[in-house]
């Protein structure tokens, strides 16, 4: 897999391309600011970019900037993006652009087997979410009082993990159910809601995340 870095601070991007390096991923590219890095993108079409949100010059939202426009201009190189702290609106315009996004706290790298199993996970379309970004998002969501007394705590628990990018089989083992019991806590949250079954999972968590952020 195909991966182009960008992250400003020299230690942390050397970092990130050992750690990809040894997992089996081919850095073609790290970067630390987020002109090079739309011109590695264009110049090696990598199937995944690893991004933080702050870079230079301002060191407010350059990275996601250059994320977004990665997206719609390179749709086959999927995104991750990387930052310090839980920015809702950043995780919302990212994912409700398109599949194939991640939004990860930078410290999720110190576990680098979940790290890679996400940019995995989303290289191959899917999404990923750090669980304190979903729990922004959920805390912050202006869902109807109607709508959220419908789903029970355990509709609830599916829906966050839903949420992270999870799949049945992984919700099923995390919650110490079976898969058909998920199934069905997600048909009541989706009738509950309001929002159509989807097959896949990705479309799945873009339209639970488009509807809490309502």
């Amino acid at each position: 897999m195909r991966v182009v870095i960008g992250e400003d601070e020299a230690l942390l991007r050397q970092g990130l391309t050992l750690v990809l390096e040894q997992e089996g991923f081919d850095v073609v590219a790290a970067v630390p600011d987020a002109g090079q890095l739309l011109d590695a993108v264009a110049r090696h079409r990598p199937d995944l970019v690893v991004t933080d949100i702050r870079m230079p010059p301002t060191h407010t939202d350059e990275g996601l900037v250059a994320a977004l426009r990665i997206r719609s201009e390179h749709p086959d190189s999927a995104v991750v993006v990387l930052s310090q702290y839980v920015q809702r609106r950043y995780a919302l315009e990212l994912l409700t652009n398109r599949p194939g996004v991640g939004y990860l706290l930078k410290q999720r790298i110190a576990d680098v087997e979940a790290f890679c199993a996400d940019l995995r996970r989303v290289a191959a379309g899917g999404t990923a979410l750090d669980p304190e970004v979903v729990d922004v998002l959920v805390k912050r969501a202006r869902l109807a009082r109607d709508d959220l007394a419908r789903l029970t705590r355990r509709q609830r628990e599916v829906l966050s993990l839903m949420a992270e990018g999870r799949s049945n089989a992984g919700i099923a083992s995390r919650l110490v159910v079976t898969e058909k019991a998920v199934v069905q806590h997600s048909s009541r949250i989706y009738e509950a809601l309001g929002l159509p079954v989807a097959v896949d999972d990705h479309r799945r968590v873009l339209a639970v995340i488009r509807y809490l952020a309502r």
